[in-house]
């Protein structure tokens, strides 16, 4: 079960990255380090752009509900 949680954590890490990844690519380079690009617009998340950001929110769960499992096994 341990080298199960152990590859679990390693394959949804990585999409995470992918995924923040992805999401940051749309944005300039002021932006990916914090800066303000947009002009003090907000802009909405729309389509694609809306589901990458959904998805990554479900993995970002997944990642904390799968290290606090590994947590719990590996204390036994």
């Amino acid at each position: 079960m341990q080298v199960a949680l152990q590859i679990a954590s390693i394959v949804v890490s990585i999409v995470l990255i992918i995924l923040i990844l992805l999401q940051v690519k749309g944005g300039a380079l002021g932006s990916l380090l914090g800066g303000d690009v947009g002009g003090g617009l907000a802009r909405t998340r729309r389509g694609l752009e809306k589901t990458l950001f959904q998805i990554t929110i479900g993995l970002s769960i997944a990642f904390l509900a799968i290290s606090l499992l590994s947590v719990v096994a590996f204390q036994q």
